[in-house]
């Protein structure tokens, strides 16, 4: 019995101040960017309903310093608000990016190669538990199956409108089966990492009413 405790996302990360931004559908939207600033101190997500006006802090990066980063913003109120990057630097020095609206993307529903930087879901109302530690050779998680930062396997299924039927298939990075989640009624929980037996690469498949949706890996850190 398991413990229950709880892509190809950027096809271009822009140089700060510049960012990409992508609504990749379920209500997510995908912010990533390149940081080539080499005194930074501090990068904030700044969201709005007006391109000039009323822009509020969604999420202060912990560690501003990896070159690729990203987060999805999983709860925002709709898909047609405005996003900036608010960039802090050295001797109190700042700037702001444009501000942008995001661009439709579903790609990540059929290929899933590797991307690059770290991703922060954001769910508004709860403090965010980052997984801000790059992750090993420049490796973009999934939006479904991903390393939370306290050392679990996270899973945020779609909240679909019509009921649909998930089970995931988890496999080590020899590719040897380790166990299957048959019809996951649940849609967003936790999986303990001692489920997984050692540190490394670890595959899963995503199944959603029989059909093979997602096929990608995770990595869970050296720390038990």
């Amino acid at each position: 019995m398991f413990s229950l405790t709880i892509c190809n996302l950027l096809h271009a990360q822009d140089t700060l101040p510049k960012f990409s931004l992508k609504d990749v559908g379920n209500g997510r939207i995908v912010i990533g960017w390149t940081n080539n600033f080499t005194n930074v101190k501090q990068i904030s997500i700044q969201r709005s309903f007006d391109s000039l006006t009323g822009y509020k802090t969604i999420l202060t990066v912990p560690d501003p310093t990896p070159q690729q980063n990203g987060y999805v913003d999983a709860k925002a109120i709709n898909d047609h608000m405005f996003y900036r990057i608010y960039i802090m630097l050295d001797k109190g020095i700042f700037l702001f990016s444009d501000a942008k609206k995001p661009v439709l993307d579903l790609s990540y529903r059929t290929g899933f190669p590797n991307g690059t930087g770290n991703l922060t879901e954001i769910n508004p109302g709860n403090v965010p538990n980052i997984n801000s530690k790059p992750y090993p050779g420049g490796f973009m998680p999934s939006l479904y199956v991903y390393t939370h930062r306290d050392g679990y396997v996270k899973v945020s299924l779609p909240n679909d409108e019509k009921p649909k039927k998930y089970s995931i298939k988890f496999f080590a990075e020899d590719e040897t089966f380790l166990f299957e989640l048959k019809e996951v009624k649940e849609r967003n929980f936790k999986l303990d990492k001692t489920n997984f037996y050692h540190a490394g690469w670890f595959r899963f498949e995503l199944y959603e009413d029989g059909k093979l949706i997602e096929n990608h890996k995770f990595y869970l850190e050296k720390d038990f």
